[in-house]
């Protein structure tokens, strides 16, 4: 019985061990970031699912920019949008605009919903286009299509806001498309701990840990670092 009883024991002990070890695993990555003295300026992007963002709580905490989701892809404009908007710059927290781009919808579409949902703004940053697969699109148009369609996406939406856009793009998307190599626009990459080389011009800005969770908003969200 004794015997048994400290078998029992060291697995309880290893169990235990095994999930203070995953729980600080957890904790670091979910907490990480990179160094200010490397990236001085960081921020965010938030959406509809990170609820309402205490916005003042997130500039006293080190959030210098948040990228608002205007348009989220096939499922229309982010219903928190407009709060959002209207939240970060009472907070005095830089902003800008992210249209979630739908493969499965035509450019002159989507770039009529980002003109009627963002209004122009001279002290907003650049008009960011998020490049990726996107959930219930299918389609895989050719290359040669995708760069026309986006060119005129981006023509449009520029002549609105007034200033280029960036284009986040993500590993897979930039590897079968390669629109680095034809469209002149500033490069937002992803690479969560690791910086990304993945396209064929130097990035401004990336997402640096896609799962962080910070005091003040709901849920993990994207940190993201400017070059300096």
């Amino acid at each position: 019985m004794l015997k048994r009883n400290r078998k029992l024991i060291r697995w309880i002990l290893v169990l235990l061990g095994l999930a203070l070890s995953g729980y600080a695993a957890w904790t670091y990555a979910t907490g990480w970031a990179p160094s200010r003295n490397s990236y001085p300026v960081q921020g965010i992007v938030a959406n509809a699912s990170n609820g309402q963002p205490k916005w003042s709580e997130l500039a006293a905490t080190g959030v210098d920019f948040a990228y608002i989701t205007a348009v989220e892809g096939a499922r229309g404009r982010d219903p928190q949008f407009e709060t959002n908007l209207a939240a970060v710059q009472e907070a005095g927290i830089r902003f800008g605009a992210l249209h979630h781009y739908d493969l499965c919808r035509s450019a002159s579409e989507q770039a009529t919903m980002f003109i009627t949902s963002v209004p122009r703004n001279d002290r907003a940053l650049p008009p960011a286009v998020q490049m990726d697969f996107a959930e219930g699109c299918k389609s895989r148009p050719n290359r040669a299509l995708i760069l026309a369609e986006l060119a005129t996406f981006l023509n449009q939406i520029e002549a609105h806001s007034g200033t280029p856009a960036i284009l986040l793009l993500t590993p897979d998307f930039e590897e079968e498309y390669q629109v680095s190599k034809s469209i002149d626009r500033n490069i937002w990459l992803e690479g969560n701990g690791i910086s990304p080389d993945y396209s064929a011009r130097p990035w401004v800005m990336w997402t640096a840990n896609s799962h962080r969770r910070v005091s003040g908003i709901d849920g993990a969200v994207r940190w993201v670092v400017v070059r300096k």
